[in-house]
């Protein structure tokens, strides 16, 4: 299943964007989808996550400015980002974990938060 992901850009502090991502073709049982970013010289890490439940948890960093959210009918996710730091500069990527342990990602899509 592929993962197509848009709304990245440069925007300055304070700013917002929204980050879509969204499957391909139809996808049976997802049981998890999630965003992470990578900034250059860090490891990759987890930015939010929303379960199947509708659960969420978010990294302490962007608690607050970050709201992720789903829609089901369409094998979406977005990630919703305000008040943009410099620190959240990254390439950010979607996750979607489905079935039984299989998972697919997105290509990535950069993010730069500068003035």
């Amino acid at each position: 299943v592929q993962l197509v992901e848009s709304g990245g850009g440069l925007v300055q502090p304070g700013g917002s964007l929204r980050l879509d991502c969204a499957a391909s073709s139809s996808i049976f049982r997802i049981n998890a989808m999630g965003w992470y970013r990578q900034a250059p010289g860090k490891q990759r890490e987890l930015v939010a996550v929303i379960t199947s439940g509708g659960s969420t948890r978010y990294a302490d960093s962007v608690k607050g400015r970050f709201t992720i959210s789903r829609d089901n009918a369409k094998n979406t996710v977005y990630l919703q980002m305000n008040s943009l730091k410099p620190e959240d500069t990254a390439v950010y990527y979607c996750n979607f974990e489905y079935g039984m342990g299989a998972e697919s990602w997105g290509q990535g899509t950069q993010v730069t938060v500068s003035s």
